[in-house]
């Protein structure tokens, strides 16, 4: 991870006006997801992060309801739609980029370690020679320290892996979208024992974050309202990670996160959809190919997990 793509991020940031940038967040209860619609007030250019597509998994069913919310606001708001952020290939929830992108445009990106996720998962999967795992699903490989822009205001890749090894954070103006690093401060961290998943990692791109200013807003992809807390909540600032994370505030030694982490990780459950989840979201959100009686079928693989 480079250094001065953090000095450049920090500055990105430090020069912003604060509230720069316009975000929408949109809550999906049933998987505890943000997904968010942030746009240049100037251009009325936008980026849409971390979507979401209804799934049954008793039923095996795809809904749109949560997209189409995002849609309507999109199309309410008058906004051009040139990027669909993926933060990570998710394992609790399947994308609806695709369907997005269909109705609205724009690039659909992740960052390049993808192609570990690909790989890793690929072969759980036996996804077959189709399954190309080179990136080729989404339209854009963000690098870490990559930068692009939203109308006029500047923006930037941030790598942090641990959670996945794909893990991206993109700072736009004075606001971060972390994606599953770090929750709100009563609550935590991200879990780190998926496969490819570390937890020094982690904690090495958390404190990455929060050398950023204490001033930039954050905007968390999940939240599972914490314990004492009776309403959920998304948006903190690097300040209050910094001071308040009960898992990684100031203070807190890797070796202390690790154990903690590792610890905390050997008692949870796999999420209730990364079987789904994940076989989607390597592809980008694209549904797998109708079979010759005209039905899709996702993989369960037994025994394996």
């Amino acid at each position: 991870m480079s250094d001065i793509a953090l000095q450049q991020a920090y500055g990105l940031i430090s020069t912003a006006p604060p509230g720069a940038v316009s975000v929408k967040s949109f809550f999906d209860e049933a998987t505890f997801t943000v997904s968010y619609v942030a746009h240049d007030p100037t251009t009325r250019r936008a980026a849409i992060i971390d979507s979401v597509l209804d799934y049954d998994p008793a039923s095996g069913r795809t809904s749109f309801q949560s997209a189409d919310a995002i849609l309507a606001y999109v199309q309410q708001e008058n906004l051009t739609v040139d990027w669909l952020l993926e933060t990570h290939a998710h394992a609790d929830h399947l994308s609806a980029a695709p369907y997005l992108q269909g109705k609205l445009g724009g690039k659909l990106a992740i960052g390049a370690d993808i192609l570990h996720v690909q790989q890793i998962f690929g072969k759980l999967f036996n996804a077959g020679t189709e399954f190309a795992r080179d990136g080729s699903d989404f339209d854009h490989l963000f690098q870490d320290g990559d930068p692009f822009h939203i109308g006029t205001l500047p923006a930037m890749a941030l790598h942090v892996p641990g959670h996945t090894p794909a893990d991206l954070a993109y700072v736009i103006g004075d606001a971060v979208f972390c994606g599953d690093t770090l929750f709100m401060p009563d609550y935590g961290t991200a879990r780190a024992d998926f496969p490819g998943g570390d937890a020094r990692q982690l904690y090495r791109s958390i404190r990455r974050l929060l050398s950023l200013p204490g001033t930039a807003r954050v905007f968390l992809c999940h939240d599972y309202k914490a314990p004492g807390r009776d309403s959920y909540a998304w948006e903190t600032t690097i300040g209050a990670e910094r001071t308040s994370n009960v898992h990684v505030h100031d203070g807190v030694t890797e070796d202390e996160f690790v154990a903690m982490r590792e610890a905390r990780d050997a008692t949870l459950g796999m999420p209730r959809l990364i079987l789904p989840s994940v076989q989607v979201n390597m592809r980008g959100g694209h549904l797998p190919a109708p079979e010759d009686n005209g039905i899709r079928y996702l993989k369960i693989p037994l025994d394996a997990v």
